[in-house]
């Protein structure tokens, strides 16, 4: 949009106002229809500081953000419109019941607008796919589904199963992972800690001595100094470069497929994402597959729910072979992802036309790995965590004794 600034006249009254338009005809069209008097001149200009703070104001007032909607609330929101469907009430009606019933801010704005859309005879669909970016892909495929099937209802039922096991797995994960990281960060505290308060009490013992000192005590030493007198900078550079991977994670593609490439080969947590996506993937694939959605378009569909774009990329492979001809078995062969068994499995569903009931049990393979992994995870990370104690003592111990054993055996 450009910005014209109309000098014009009422009277013996003269004044100047800005209109926001494609061009000069809109502009003067625009003047007229505000019947504020006679045009002197206009001017294009920039867009006034005045138009740019409003926009800002409107921004912040609007309560629709460009981030995913509250999981929580959208599968309850879900289940309570899948509820109304399947009694028989109008789309319309149930839409406005739950907007006013909703108390989360943005999902109430975006099913009231879904609503008014409904009202003036658009589908949901096409009325909830602009907020593609609050609802997610998944949403608008399953609601175009349910409308083109003719069972919205259980398609929005669906909907809401299916967000609940990923919200499971999150709130799962948060909790298994919740007690092991309080440990680190406790550890880390101590470790900082020690340093800075109880080596320093030693190093001046140790200088007045002017024995050599062994390598641990040295290796304290330099720590200290490094940490009181770089520590700030120390923190602010690990914040900083935090802030920048953050950023370069969400804005540069290539980025976020190395960092989520390496997210998969940390220890236990690289397993329990992976077994997490791929479990989530087949699910989806087979919930859409039986509900007649055509096999590629169900799984770009399923794709969009995995979060790791390495694995996104791999999985992407499947519905390219399917493109070319080749089968779908063949397709997940060549992701390099899957182990024999599950590639058999694949293979015999397909061919002997009991792939949902073989993906059901795919999904159940990886979903019950995953649950291992997070119900075990403390025990996984306690041999770590108990070496990790381990050698912070024992450095402690060796900087702090071995001077002194040395001083005492040449006293």
């Amino acid at each position: 949009m450009k910005f014209f600034r109309i000098r014009y006249k009422r009277g013996k009254r003269r004044g100047v106002t800005v209109i926001e338009a494609e061009n000069r005809v809109e502009a003067l069209q625009k003047f007229a229809d505000l019947a504020m008097g006679i045009v002197i001149s206009i001017q294009e200009i920039k867009e006034p500081l005045s138009f740019k703070l409003k926009k800002l104001v409107q921004k912040y007032n609007n309560p629709i953000r460009n981030r995913s909607v509250n999981l929580e609330r959208y599968i309850a929101l879900l289940e309570q419109l899948a509820v109304m469907l399947d009694a028989g009430l109008p789309l319309n009606f149930a839409l406005q019941e739950v907007s006013k019933s909703e108390k989360d801010p943005m999902l109430r704005a975006i099913f009231q607008q879904i609503h008014e859309d409904i009202d003036s005879g658009k589908g949901l669909y096409e009325s909830a796919k602009r907020f593609e970016k609050q609802l997610g892909t998944l949403s608008l495929s399953l609601f175009r589904l349910g409308e083109e099937t003719g069972a919205l209802a259980e398609e929005v039922g669906h909907l809401a199963k299916i967000l609940q096991e990923i919200l499971d797995n999150r709130r799962k994960f948060k909790k298994a992972t919740r007690y092991p990281i309080f440990i680190v960060v406790a550890m880390m505290i101590a470790f900082v800690v020690v340093i800075v308060m109880v080596v320093p009490q030693f190093e001046a013992y140790f200088k007045e001595s002017n024995a050599p000192l062994p390598a641990p005590t040295k290796f304290l030493l330099w720590l200290e100094h490094a940490l009181v007198e770089y520590g700030v900078y120390i923190l602010f550079g690990a914040v900083g470069v935090s802030m920048a991977l953050g950023y370069f994670y969400m804005k540069n593609e290539k980025v976020r497929l190395v960092l989520d490439r390496v997210l998969l080969k940390i220890f236990i947590i690289g397993k329990a994402t992976f077994y997490a996506m791929i479990s989530r993937f087949v699910y989806i694939f087979r919930v859409l597959n039986d509900a007649g959605v055509p096999l590629i378009d169900a799984i770009y569909i399923a794709l969009e729910v995995v979060d790791n774009r390495y694995l996104r990329q791999k999985i992407h492979s499947i519905p390219a072979a399917i493109e070319e001809g080749r089968s779908l078995h063949q397709g997940f062969e060549e992701t390099k992802l899957f182990e024999n068994m599950v590639l058999e499995m694949i293979r015999s569903g397909e061919l002997g036309g009991g792939l949902s009931r073989m993906l059901a049990k795919i999904n159940k393979l990886y979903k019950d790995r995953f649950d291992y992994i997070v119900d075990n995870i403390a025990v996984l990370l306690e041999p770590i965590l108990i070496a990790a104690i381990a050698g912070f003592i024992l450095v402690l111990a060796l900087g702090i004794f071995l001077p002194m054993w040395n001083l005492t055996e040449i006293g």
